[in-house]
């Protein structure tokens, strides 16, 4: 079952604007209907009704103003005509148009997908695009990979015998080489690729990469990918046309695959968010989510590009959940605007690190990102290892630390300062003592003494390595004491005290409260 707002977003990337909802985005939708010219037949009140064959406005008053479906699609441009507009506020249908350019069948097979969840139509396994690449290599004559718009690779034929090298690497790192997607954007094809659905031939462009005919996967106006095959020369129109078709036919599989994936997507989330707030079933979530009961991390993510981020946020968890065949190390949530991902890898936090880096080499060139790695954690210790990888996200973007993400098995002293700051800001941490009154002597009189009770906690005691450390000659520094505890009492001889005295110091230091 989804919901209304959940079709909208959906096909929204193909063209669809919402018009009107008189029951509201959270209508619950269980079935796909056709409207049939030529044999009418009733629509289910959960059911969404595909408009087919209706021409004018008239017609699509008429069979909104009867259906007894939760939505119907028709072409057409908004705004959506009064007249149909008063047939959705009488039957209490949703109106949602789709661009005349968008096929019907690419917007049937993403409702169907979405709709059903792939209990009635079955939804493309990864298998489907492999067959796809085989039939369109025997149709065209050469070895095929259908690549995504970030050049990943979806599938590829079985013949691959003679390639180049640039089609071996292309197919052993699952995504074209940078070099080659350099000299391909070079030679415009990416350009040619944006406006238009004729097959381009691209002639050797350098010794390891060999000519190449490619169509774009398009659905509506949206470019999903490409259609690549390997060719010594430019090909026949017949053969040209067959590839061009075999493109509208990876259309439909990606579509498919996307709306399959958003039902997996939101699925992956609800478990991922029932193990970090310590739900019941825990065992069983990670069963769902194929992850091992122990040596888990956390990681807490945050994406920033210009303005939009929330934008950024959610291409960042499409980014992190995105693996059409392939496998994926971890399993993510979109809680807010924060994406966190459950990793296997225990007491090693290199995975995490590895792979909050590759996840902000998707990311356009201008995205931000900032992240943070929660302690390793079984099941039971995943909250916890939740709150780690928040406050060391916090530390991140704070800090400005840098690409690399902030560990907390490294970092857990500087969060228990963040936390001390945070309750003295609150007002939870007492504003009298040894250390408040050196400050304001400080400010009062321009005296270093709490310059010098800190070196002096950080030597351990030892005179003369803290009088070095502030430039001072040892009996200077002995002088400094002495008058010090003429200010305040100066219990320097409890070690309890003296780390309360150096956590005060630190904290003070951190909130700039310490004089220069």
């Amino acid at each position: 079952m989804v919901t209304l707002d959940r079709l909208v977003d959906v096909l929204g990337s193909l063209g669809t604007h919402l018009c009107c909802a008189p029951r509201g985005r959270a209508v619950e939708l269980r079935g796909v209907a056709l409207h049939d010219p030529a044999e009418p037949a009733p629509a289910a009140a959960d059911d969404v009704l595909l408009g087919l064959g209706i021409g004018s406005v008239s017609g699509a008053a008429r069979l909104v103003g009867e259906t007894q479906a939760a939505a119907v699609l028709l072409h057409g441009q908004p705004p959506l005509d009064e007249r149909v507009c008063a047939a959705a506020r009488r039957s209490g249908a949703a109106v949602l148009l789709v661009e005349r350019d968008v096929p019907w069948a690419q917007v049937a097979s993403a409702v169907q997908t979405l709709v059903l969840g792939g209990h009635q139509f079955s939804t493309e396994a990864p298998g489907d695009l492999f067959a796809l690449a085989d039939a369109i290599a025997a149709v065209v004559g050469g070895p095929v990979t259908i690549e995504d718009q970030q050049s990943r690779v979806l599938a590829y034929s079985y013949r691959q015998q003679n390639v180049d090298p640039a089609r071996i690497s292309t197919i052993m790192g699952r995504r074209v080489p940078e070099d080659v997607r350099r000299a391909q954007e070079d030679y415009g094809v990416f350009r040619h690729l944006a406006c238009s659905d004729q097959p381009l031939f691209v002639p050797q462009l350098t010794e390891a990469l060999g000519a190449r005919l490619v169509a774009a996967v398009r659905a509506g106006r949206e470019l999903l990918g490409s259609v690549w095959v390997e060719v010594d020369e430019p090909v026949s129109e017949q053969r040209a046309a067959a590839l061009v078709d075999g493109a509208r036919t990876a259309a439909l599989h990606l579509l498919r695959a996307r709306a399959s994936s958003d039902l997996e997507r939101q699925v992956e989330a609800d478990l991922v968010i029932s193990l970090l707030d310590a739900a019941p079933g825990a065992s069983a979530a990670l069963t769902r989510l194929g992850l091992p009961a122990t040596d888990l991390r956390v990681i807490a993510v945050q994406a920033h590009a210009g303005e939009s981020e929330h934008g950024a946020a959610l291409l960042a968890f499409q980014r992190a959940t995105a693996g059409f065949g392939w496998s994926r190390p971890g399993r993510s949530a979109l809680f807010g605007n924060v994406l966190y991902t459950v990793l296997p890898c225990g007491d090693d936090p290199e995975p995490a690190r590895t792979w909050v880096l590759s996840l902000a080499r998707e990311l356009p060139a201008e995205a931000e990102l900032r992240a943070g790695v929660g302690g390793p954690a079984d099941a039971a210790e995943l909250p916890t290892s939740r709150r780690e990888a928040d406050e060391c996200l916090a530390l991140h973007a704070a800090e400005d630390a840098g690409a690399a993400p902030v560990v907390y098995d490294e970092s857990w002293s500087r969060v228990l300062l963040r936390r001390l700051v945070a309750a003295a800001d609150a007002g939870r941490v007492p504003t009298r003592g040894p250390v408040a009154d050196l400050i304001a002597h400080d400010v009062a009189y321009g005296t270093r003494y709490a310059a010098t009770l800190r070196a002096w906690l950080d030597a351990q005691g030892d005179v003369r390595a803290a009088a070095a450390a502030l430039s001072v000659h040892p009996n200077t520094l002995r002088y400094r004491l002495n008058r010090m505890a003429e200010v305040t009492a100066l219990p320097l001889d409890r070690a309890r005290d003296r780390l309360a005295m150096a956590l005060a110091l630190a904290v003070a230091e951190l909130r700039g409260e310490l004089p220069g």
